[in-house]
């Protein structure tokens, strides 16, 4: 047995993105440890492991409606772990809980300032004056939110953002916290690891 399969841990489940090994990343350099799943495989999860403790849906090319391409267990939701949806992954939580998405009118991609709306463990400490600089890559954007959701933040071309179920634990974000060209993304992913799945610190790439 490896020492691994014994610690509390993050699932990310790759929906194809260019960015999940970024995700990864940044959440071992913040000291949790993780694993990278295909959304080809964790549809076959009927229950999650013990250690489990939060999901990150990553974005991806794909739309959420292409039904034979995309391959996602919607019980992943209904674990009663936490579950972060980052762009691909936000609109899956979307539509998966009873939202819309839709093709945008034009592709956004490139820099975009975000407003706060409410307060979110989510975003606590995020903005400054309550904005934030973040970096978008989508297609598609979330239309109509889901029931029993509230909007925390928008920005110009996407009023659904950052979007929150705290009840169920579900959080959804537009655009991508674990690169570089957003001001402070990291410190949604820290918010979410340790003040929402309540994870120790427990792992070092040394």
């Amino acid at each position: 047995m490896r020492l691994e399969d014994s610690l509390d841990k993050i699932l990310i489940v790759d929906f194809g993105s260019q960015f999940t090994q970024l995700i990864a990343r940044k959440i071992r350099e913040i000291g949790i440890y993780c694993e990278i799943i295909s959304h080809n495989k964790i549809i076959k999860y009927k229950k999650l492991t013990k250690n489990v403790k939060g999901i990150i849906l990553s974005g991806g090319p794909l739309n959420v409606y292409q039904s034979k391409k995309v391959k996602f267990n919607k019980k992943l939701l209904f674990f009663n772990v936490p579950v972060l949806g980052i762009c691909f992954g936000h609109q899956i939580i979307s539509k998966e809980m009873g939202g819309r998405v839709k093709k945008s009118k034009s592709r956004e991609f490139g820099l975009a300032e975000v407003r706060k709306i409410k307060n979110s463990i989510l975003t606590k400490n995020f903005f400054l004056n309550n904005k934030g600089n973040v970096w978008m890559s989508h297609a598609d954007e979330v239309t109509r939110l889901p029931k029993n959701f509230i909007v925390t933040a928008k920005s110009n071309n996407s009023k659904f953002c950052i979007i929150e179920n705290s009840k169920e634990k579900l959080y959804g974000i537009q655009f991508h916290p674990e690169v570089t060209h957003t001001n402070r993304g990291k410190i949604i992913l820290r918010n979410f690891v340790f003040n929402i799945c309540k994870i120790k610190k427990n792992w070092s790439p040394k």
